[in-house]
């Protein structure tokens, strides 16, 4: 896990695929935490992506560093019910408090991996996790 977490927090954007019915979704992202074990990205209520997780909770993450080894995460998206969870996201990305606070039509959203696979790939050498 550790690794996965560096690797995303290192290189800033990752992007997140998910579908809308048959086509495919991919946007940048720019924060994941570790939450009770588990890979967490966090995202509105409000916004397409949550809905397409909502009605397709399989996801994958995608990165790059700078010297072309890549990481993919996927796996099931599952929303996480719990304060402490938001309030980490708020800690690491102050920001976040101020765009989803006051009369806003969606809340912040934690969304932890299931059942996810993480593989790091440098050329043809492949390194597989499960987290």
């Amino acid at each position: 896990m550790q690794r996965v977490l560096n690797f995303l927090q290192d290189n800033k954007i990752f992007y997140l695929a998910t579908t809308d019915g048959d086509q495919p979704r991919v946007r940048p992202f720019g924060i994941a935490i570790e939450y009770k074990g588990k890979l967490c990205i966090g995202t509105g209520s409000g916004k397409d992506v949550y809905k397409q997780l909502i009605a397709n909770p399989k996801a994958e993450i995608s990165a790059t560093d700078k010297d072309g080894v890549f990481l993919r995460v996927s796996g099931t998206l599952k929303t996480v019910n719990d304060t402490a969870a938001k309030e980490k996201f708020f800690e690491v990305l102050p920001r976040l408090k101020v765009l989803y606070s006051g009369d806003t039509a969606q809340t912040f959203t934690v969304l932890a991996f299931e059942n996810a696979q993480a593989v790091f790939q440098n050329g043809q050498a492949k390194e597989a996790y499960t987290l």
